[in-house]
């Protein structure tokens, strides 16, 4: 093997070598070896769609070697140099064990193998890991949660249409496509959401079979590392961000190994940091999301932070992994990080904070007030919902073309100037208040067609009146009671809907207000809802709907909050 002069000192690399699938396909590894010793040494994996000759791949590349690992970087099935077709997803399980069960028996392995690397590239860790190879001895899987469908297809039923356009245009081919060119604003209002890719010249079969599966069914199943955590065996470690993609999802894995991992091992030793991030927070180093910066203290030396984690489950170090609390957490507001036993943390107090008015919440400029007290006889409010003229995004948790649709935290006053949104906001707080755990609302709503959704946003307003987005979710009508099985609304009737605005961590500083925002759409990070009730993605019909939101003794409509006490 040739010296590659090139490359840091200590680092030597084979590229393109051949590994064999079971089904006679080969993909092409990048192999990054120690130029010192002849091994075997332990290896660190990363399987990707995005080119392993991508900078932030040869980064670890050139980074492990120099610590004692081997580290490959191979091009998934259909991609850049490997062979066989692409299909998001659904061949990572076997090419994943088939690629480290070739790693384990190679002489330069020492017959331990890890996984990393973020977003997909973390989700093939744990199909990976689902299929029980004896080499795998540990994941460290970055920006990815604990099923496909909830994120990053759907969400409460909703189809998130900024990723899943964007992101299929990009992949489009065997090698990333450049996605500039469209008018993105004429784009996403395309009707029906199925013929989508058509209008810019496309078909993408793929974006098409998550159009005709809106349920949480066997075609995701069949995909959902939830679904597969007893026969994980190994340890995790996860990266994750509180304006991530995968928020929920991140927490998920981490509450479902506690408790339904394959093996003592397993569920002893699970952990999660988790920053102020958004999505690519996993490979630049960013302080920002967003509007706000974090400071220089919100970024740590994640590769450092992995290289500990490999150490002990890969070389053996005793280096006090299992005495560390497995949760970092860093808490927005006090910007600082702090560590954590379990989630939710067993001290939170879930409080309810029940919206008020005397039926005119709508915008900024309303009466919508928020507060601990629960509320007597109140008018309800109403607004219009017209699919036509949809409540825009304005940052959060999504993904993953800030050009086209902005992700993290931004004011949201534009936004609450409208009047489809209903605005409900505290008084000044007296003292600071930590939120740290799950959010959701409950509301109590009806409609006067057969499907709607509602959406709702947590937000931080400073005494300036900035107001910043922490965290957000949607919930479709039809979707309310189970995202596995449709119920159609009946006009007029009032139901509860739960919405999952996913977790933040976050205090709430003396002078601050705490605010909630009410809406009926997102768009585009997803789809309009038509208030038709008609099957979805092949409707091209949108009608008005007329929503009404209640909030009386009967009807206490509220956000759950989980507040730490202080000390």
């Amino acid at each position: 093997m040739s010296q590659n002069l090139f490359l840091p000192a200590g680092v030597r690399v084979q590229y393109d070598v051949k590994t064999p699938m079971r089904d006679g396909v080969n993909l092409s590894s990048d192999i990054y070896f120690p130029r010192e010793g002849k091994g075997p040494w332990p290896v660190v994996l990363t399987r990707t769609p995005y080119n392993n000759m991508a900078t932030w791949i040869t980064k670890p590349g050139t980074f492990y070697p120099q610590n004692g690992y081997v580290f490959v970087a191979q091009d998934v099935r259909g991609r850049h140099d490997s062979e066989g077709e692409f299909y998001p997803w659904v061949n990572e399980f076997n090419d994943g064990h088939d690629t480290v069960e070739w790693i384990g028996k190679q002489p330069w392995c020492d017959g331990n193998v890890g996984m990393s690397g973020p977003s997909y590239v973390g989700n093939v860790q744990w199909q990976a890991a689902a299929m029980g190879s004896k080499y795998l001895k540990t994941i460290v899987p970055r920006v990815i949660g604990d099923n496909l469908y909830e994120s990053p297809h759907y969400q409460g039923g909703a189809f998130q249409l900024g990723w899943s356009a964007t992101w299929a245009f990009r992949t489009d081919g065997r090698t990333m496509q450049e996605i500039d060119l469209y008018n993105w604003g004429q784009t996403f209002p395309t009707l029906p959401i199925r013929d989508l890719p058509e209008t810019a010249g496309k078909t993408i079969p793929y974006y098409k079979d998550w159009v005709d599966h809106p349920d949480y069914d066997d075609y995701w199943k069949a995909l959902a590392n939830k679904e597969r955590f007893g026969d994980i065996k190994i340890p995790v470690l996860q990266i994750g961000g509180w304006y991530d993609f995968f928020t929920a999802g991140t927490m998920l894995n981490f509450t479902g190994m506690k408790a339904k991992g394959g093996s003592a091992a397993a569920k002893a030793n699970q952990a999660v940091v988790m920053g102020p991030w958004i999505h690519s927070a996993a490979v630049e180093e960013m302080t920002h999301a967003g509007e706000l910066d974090f400071g220089n203290d919100s970024m740590p030396d994640l590769m450092a932070v992995e290289l500990r984690w490999f150490d002990r489950w890969l070389k053996g170090k005793k280096n006090g992994i299992e005495k560390d609390k497995p949760l970092r957490l860093f808490v927005m507001g006090a910007n600082e990080w702090r560590n954590e036993s379990e989630w939710p943390l067993a001290r939170t107090k879930f409080t309810p904070w029940y919206f008020h008015s005397d039926g005119k919440a709508n915008s900024l400029m309303g009466d919508g007030t928020l507060s601990t007290t629960k509320p007597s006889a109140e008018k309800p409010d109403k607004y219009t919902y017209d699919p036509q003229f949809p409540t825009p995004t304005r940052g959060g948790c999504n993904c993953c073309d800030p050009e086209i649709v902005a992700w993290g935290a931004y004011d949201q006053t534009s936004v609450e100037h409208r009047q489809d949104v209903l605005v409900y906001t505290s008084e000044p707080l007296k003292q600071d208040m930590e939120v740290t755990g799950p959010v959701i609302v409950m509301l109590h709503a009806s409609t006067d067609g057969r499907d709607t959704d509602f959406t709702a946003k947590l937000v931080d307003v400073h005494p300036g009146g900035y107001a910043v987005n922490l965290c957000d979710g949607i919930i479709r009508g039809r979707y309310r009671e189970s995202t596995s099985k449709q119920k159609l609304l009946k006009p007029g009737e009032v139901y509860e809907f739960t919405i999952d605005l996913w977790p933040t961590s976050n205090v709430f500083k003396k002078g601050h207000r705490v605010r909630v925002d009410i809406s009926s759409s997102n768009f585009p990070r997803f789809d309009r809802n038509p208030n038709t009730g008609n099957k979805f993605g092949h409707d091209a019909e949108l009608r008005v709907a007329k929503q009404t939101v209640l909030h009386d003794a009967v009807h206490p409509s509220h956000i759950l909050l989980p507040v730490i006490p202080k000390g």
